[in-house]
């Protein structure tokens, strides 16, 4: 969820730097290349909180990923035993 807020906090910064551009005259490709630098800046600038948030949420939910796949160890080596064995036969039966 952390996540989701970060990118529409930084979605909203996005319009908002769009908004204010169009309106001090800003048109063309140039007002969303723009944009996309002020919004960059500003929510680098402003948004450390909602970025640290969403950077421990992935990290946490990278770390139950790890450990669940660390719950079948001899599933994992079956499975590379058996892609190893496939890419022999694979090799030998080319011409």
């Amino acid at each position: 969820m952390p996540l989701f807020i970060y990118s529409l906090l930084r979605l909203a910064l996005f319009g908002g730097a769009i908004g204010l551009l169009y309106l001090a005259g800003m048109r063309g490709w140039l007002l969303p290349v723009v944009a996309v630098v002020v919004a960059m800046t500003v929510s680098y600038l402003t948004l450390r909180r909602p970025r640290d948030a969403a950077t421990q949420w992935m990290a946490a939910r990278a770390d139950r990923r790890r450990a669940e796949r660390a719950v079948f160890p001899k599933i994992d080596a079956d499975a590379e035993h058996e892609d190893a064995q496939l890419d022999e036969e694979l090799r030998t039966d080319r011409p």
